[in-house]
């Protein structure tokens, strides 16, 4: 693809080069990928897509987003959480999403146990693990980044801890990039340059140093 630097894309400006690698990614990585998310269950949305990413391209989860939204009665924590078991073999059913069967298992749980939690309690202990920004200078190329962090593998812990699954340490740094807890894009990226989109407010839902 290239040595790890940003690339000119259609319009010719640069971007990280993951985001090239298929159709799908421009809009998600200008409008997403990186910009801060608040909120438990867009959270969840993250966190249960980032499981489900596990082993398999970020862009397989991505076209099947809107699979999931409707299987998971849109990640909204307390609807998944009642979920029956007809739920979970309609699940393990559904083409529209993977039907790999821990993961599933996996969602259904942390879905119940986060109702046991405060409401923004999820939202908090994330965001308590947020880098220094100033510590964290733009990476240059993809080698720049880094699979997973001290403050990834801290969240991991902490999550595990509180009985969340399929949350280690490389997944919980895919969830701080997508999140915004960390901006890696790099640094002639357009979406890292441009001031109006930087840091920007919440949207909807990330593998490890990039979805690729």
């Amino acid at each position: 693809m290239s040595d790890g630097a940003a690339l000119a894309g259609p319009d010719g400006a640069l971007r990280c080069p993951w985001a090239l690698s298929a159709p799908e990614y421009v809009a998600y990585h200008d409008e997403e990928w990186g910009r801060p998310v608040h909120g438990d269950d867009a959270l969840f949305e993250r966190l249960s897509l980032e499981a489900f990413q596990s082993g398999l391209s970020w862009i397989t989860i991505l076209r099947r987003r809107p699979g999931f939204r409707a299987a998971f009665a849109g990640f909204e924590i307390a609807s998944v959480a009642a979920f029956t078991d007809d739920d979970r073999e309609r699940l393990l059913a559904d083409a529209g999403i993977i039907r790999n069967r821990a993961k599933i298992d996996a969602t259904l749980a942390n879905a119940r146990a986060l109702t046991q939690w405060s409401p923004g309690e999820l939202d908090a202990l994330i965001w308590s693990h947020a880098p220094d920004p100033a510590g964290r200078p733009a990476p240059k190329t993809l080698s720049d980044v880094p699979p997973v962090t001290p403050e990834s593998t801290a969240l991991s812990k902490a999550l595990k801890k509180r009985g969340l699954r399929f949350v280690g340490p490389t997944t919980a740094y895919a969830l701080m990039q997508a999140c915004g807890l960390v901006d890696d894009h790099l640094e002639t990226c357009v979406a890292r340059s441009t001031p109006s989109k930087a840091r920007g407010g919440a949207t909807a839902p990330s593998t490890s140093a990039s979805p690729c």
